[in-house]
């Protein structure tokens, strides 16, 4: 039931996006008197479509092949290769015998939708839930770094004062692109003394390995929230509220304390010192291969969380701004991984790293957040110069308004392949990198 959720969530984010995409285009090339012929959700590959009707002269269907959608518009030359309908003589509906900047404005009309779409989402949860986060002067403890913020230089109880030089108020603003992009400098306060920390350029690639939880967490104490059955754990009469105060007679105030002690023992029995309520008991349990002895998560004392709420007029420009965030971080990410800082298997993922994205269960505020995540990537990934795309389109439309004419006929047939065999590539690498993860758990 899991998977089924998981992919029908998937279906439903990517089919608002594809059809609102798809009728930006369809409705400034109406606004131009330009015919649409088709107007599909999926691709009809082959002619073969799961439903269809026609509308005042437009075929309005579902194809079969679930890798986006199209509007066929007369008179283009596009991924539908109509040369045939191209030989003819030009007719005034048709989009090549309208002026370039119309036909600029057509092509760049789904990417439009989508950038109003993301921004209109990320209003809307800001209305609703506002913004909440960590204040950063409330992590009494300072923070506990996980393997990826060791290896960078971080150690437990630290504390993170600014970054670039930007006193840090949102603990929630040490998980985010402001530092995961890399080549960011932390100020650190340990024992009195101030220290910088560079992020190196490539942490993407580790935090993509390893997940966020192992760069920095708050550091609090804890009790064990749940005992996995059957473990070792359980064997060893461990239970929910524990507090584990030693491990092999070493003090484990912390969390983190309690995680890097066991670790540091796979395949031996530990000594725990457990708080019960009001007595003190020792147990013996042998760690596993992989540093763990089996307990669920922790109960920590609550951080406190702060929350900003917006009036209708005044979220418009916080959810703006986290809108246009999200494209900003995509196009770093893309230069990252052009640059060589980040890996392409680690940048990209696809349906099956989406459909995880949106988990199992039915959460409405994570699927509209992914929706609106996804509309801003759908845009900024159109808006390549990629032929097919919609930016590869726009390209060749603007060296038409410098040349003065438009480019010919057989070089766009040529384009329009090329750009499709590009297309074909990319897909296939971030459609094997999803299944590789998959079949790896990576």
């Amino acid at each position: 039931m899991t998977v089924v959720i998981m992919v029908a969530q998937l279906l439903l984010g990517l089919s608002i996006l594809v059809i609102l995409h798809e009728l930006g285009h369809f409705l400034a090339a109406r606004a131009f008197g330009i015919k649409v012929e088709k107007f599909y959700l999926f691709f009809d590959a082959w002619g073969v479509s799961l439903f269809k009707f026609n509308y005042k002269g437009v075929e309005y269907g579902i194809g079969w092949l679930p890798l986006g959608g199209y509007v066929k518009i007369a008179g283009m030359i596009d991924e539908s290769m109509d040369t045939e309908q191209m030989a003819g003589p030009p007719q005034p509906w048709e989009f090549r015998s309208k002026p370039a900047w119309q036909r600029l404005i057509v092509m760049m009309g789904g990417i439009f939708v989508n950038i109003v779409l993301g921004v209109f989402i990320f209003w809307m949860l800001t209305l609703r839930y506002g913004e909440s986060y960590i204040p950063n002067d409330s992590l009494k403890y300072g923070i506990a770094p996980g393997k990826i913020g060791k290896h960078i230089g971080l150690k437990a109880g630290d504390k993170i004062t600014a970054v670039n030089g930007k006193p840090l108020i949102k603990f929630d603003d040490l998980l985010s692109s402001k530092v995961l992009m890399g080549n960011s400098v932390l100020t650190v306060v340990r024992d009195g003394e101030t220290k910088q920390i560079l992020v190196p350029a490539d942490i993407l690639n580790n935090v993509s390995d390893d997940g966020i939880g192992e760069f920095v967490l708050p550091r609090t104490k804890f009790k064990v929230d749940s005992v996995i059955p059957n473990s070792n754990a359980k064997k060893a009469g461990l239970k929910a509220g524990d507090s584990i105060l030693a491990v092999n007679g070493k003090p484990t105030a912390f969390y983190d304390q309690v995680v890097d002690e066991i670790r540091s023992n796979p395949n031996k029995n530990i000594d725990l010192t457990v708080k019960r309520l009001d007595s003190v008991q020792h147990l013996t349990a042998l760690v596993g291969a992989d540093g763990t002895i089996g307990f669920n998560g922790n109960k920590v004392k609550a951080l406190p969380e702060k929350t900003i709420n917006y009036s209708f007029f005044s979220s418009l420009p916080v959810g703006a701004n986290r809108a246009w965030g999200t494209f900003s971080d995509n196009a770093k990410g893309l230069s990252k991984v052009f640059k060589g800082e980040v890996k392409a298997t680690k940048a990209f993922a696809g349906p099956v790293g989406i459909a995880k994205m949106f988990g199992g269960v039915i959460d409405w505020t994570r699927f509209w957040s992914l929706v609106g995540l996804l509309s801003m990537a759908l845009a900024l990934m159109n808006l390549l110069p990629i032929p097919v795309l919609d930016g590869g389109h726009a390209m060749f439309l603007i060296i038409e308004m410098i040349k003065g004419k438009p480019l010919s006929d057989k070089f766009m047939e040529r384009a329009q392949l090329v750009g499709f065999v590009i297309l074909i590539t990319l897909m296939v690498f971030i459609y094997g990198t999803d299944i590789f993860r998959a079949a790896t758990h990576k």
